[in-house]
Parts: C-alpha cells; structure tokens; sequence
C-alpha cells in the first residue's frame, strides 16, 4: 500500500517560470554584486528557487530565480546596510522570510559579496514569521 502525497512532496517546480519572467535582480543598476547559492536539507542546490530582496532604505526591490547549479545573483547599493528577503521554492506551502547583513559580510576584490541559504540543516539560514 502506498500514501498518496503530500502538498510539500507536489509544489512545483513552478516558480521561476511564474515569477521570473524578466530580469528583476537589479537594485542599484551601478551597484555592487550579491551571489549566492539555495540549498536544500541535503545540501543539494535548488535549481527552481526564487529569492525576492527588498532594500528598505531606498525602497527598492529585486527578484531573481536560481539557475541550474543553484545561484542567483543582484546587484545591490554599495552602502546598504541590510537586506530583507524571501525564499520560494519547492516544498514551500509557504515563502521564508530572511535577512542579509550586508555590512557584516566580506567583500572581494571587485566589491562583491557573497550569501548562500540554506533551507534546512547544518549552518541553515535564520527564518524570521511573516
């Protein structure tokens, strides 16, 4: 006998389709690079993730959907100190809310940063309610 399935096992892989019709990673057009990857529990790259930042401080706001090996990329304000954000992705019923402290990352050589989320696990991502 088996179990039918639950919502978190079907959701998706719809998001990136939906949502990321048209570039929209781009916060500050001349600003400062922002990469990272979207893990799951297991350590594996979501391919069909969504990530939203919001730039409370000039009010301005960015999507990007993630790629095949996981990455997604904006390009943010060179002074902003945090960045609110949220994560969509398969499993979800339900988007998580997160925050990036963007001062207290490091920067390389060309300005960048860099802030991997992770869903579950090992070193996994502060989740605040919405």
């Amino acid at each position: 006998m088996s179990l039918p399935r639950t919502p978190s096992q079907t959701v998706g892989p719809f998001f990136t389709i939906g949502l990321c019709r048209r570039p929209e990673n781009e916060l500050d057009p001349k600003g400062t690079m922002l990469a990272g990857v979207l893990y799951d529990g297991n350590g594996d790259a979501v391919r069909d993730g969504v990530i939203e930042l919001w730039d409370a401080e000039s009010r301005r706001f960015g999507r990007c959907g993630t790629d095949a090996a996981g990455t997604f990329t904006f390009r943010i304000r060179p002074d902003a100190d945090a960045l609110d954000g949220h994560v969509f992705a398969r499993g979800l019923l339900k988007h998580q809310r997160f925050r990036i402290p963007v001062r207290e990352l490091a920067r390389d050589d060309d300005g960048g940063t860099v802030f991997d989320i992770r869903l579950q696990g090992d070193g996994a991502t502060t989740f605040y309610e919405t």
